[in-house]
C-alpha cells in the first residue's frame, strides 16, 4: 500500500511546486547575479557616452577588458552586457523566455571564458605565455545545470499576474 502511495505523494509535490511564482524557483546566487547584471547593464549607455565624449570607461568580462567602450573589444563587451542584462530582467520578471535565454546566456558565457583562457595567451604574447585560469566557468557551469533542471517547471508554471 505504501508503494502505490508513493507516485501519487509525489505527483501531488510536483504540483505543489508549480504554484507559487517563478522567481521563487531561482536560488539566492542567482538572484543576487540577476540584480547585479541589471545594474551593470544599466551602466552601460553612461559608458558610450563616455566613450562618444573621448573619455574613458573601464570594462572588464569573462578575462576581456578595455577601457574604450567604442572599440571591437569594448562593443563586443557591451553588447554581451547588455545581453545578460536582459536575461536578468527576463529572470526576475518571470518572462516566458527567461530560462531559454539563460542557457543560451551560460553557453556565450563559456565558450568567451574558454576564449579567455586557452585562445588569448596564444594570441597575445606580450607578457609571454600565461595561462590564467578563471573561476566564472564553475559559476556557468552550476548557472546551466539549475536552469536546465527548473526549465520544465518553469515553463509549466503560468506568470503570476502583475498588479500594474
Amino acid at each position: 500500500m505504501e508503494e502505490s502511495q508513493a507516485p501519487v505523494s509525489s505527483a501531488f509535490e510536483e504540483l505543489q511546486e508549480t504554484k507559487g511564482r517563478r522567481r521563487d524557483l531561482l536560488p539566492w546566487w542567482i538572484k543576487t547575479f540577476t540584480w547585479l547584471f541589471l545594474l551593470m547593464a544599466a551602466v552601460v549607455p553612461i559608458g558610450v557616452v563616455m566613450g562618444l565624449m573621448g573619455l574613458n570607461f573601464s570594462i572588464s568580462l569573462y578575462g576581456f577588458e578595455t577601457t574604450d567602450p567604442i572599440s571591437a573589444t569594448g562593443i563586443v563587451l557591451t553588447v554581451l552586457i547588455l545581453f545578460k542584462g536582459v536575461t536578468a530582467y527576463g529572470l526576475w520578471t518571470e518572462k516566458d523566455w527567461a530560462v531559454r535565454l539563460g542557457i543560451v546566456d551560460a553557453i556565450i558565457g563559456l565558450v568567451a571564458c574558454a576564449v579567455a583562457m586557452f585562445v588569448l595567451p596564444l594570441v597575445d604574447r606580450s607578457e609571454g605565455f600565461v595561462l590564467n585560469f578563471r573561476l566564472e566557468p564553475i559559476l556557468l557551469i552550476l548557472y546551466l545545470l539549475k536552469l536546465q533542471r527548473i526549465k520544465p517547471t518553469w515553463e509549466a508554471m503560468e506568470k503570476e499576474p502583475s498588479l500594474m
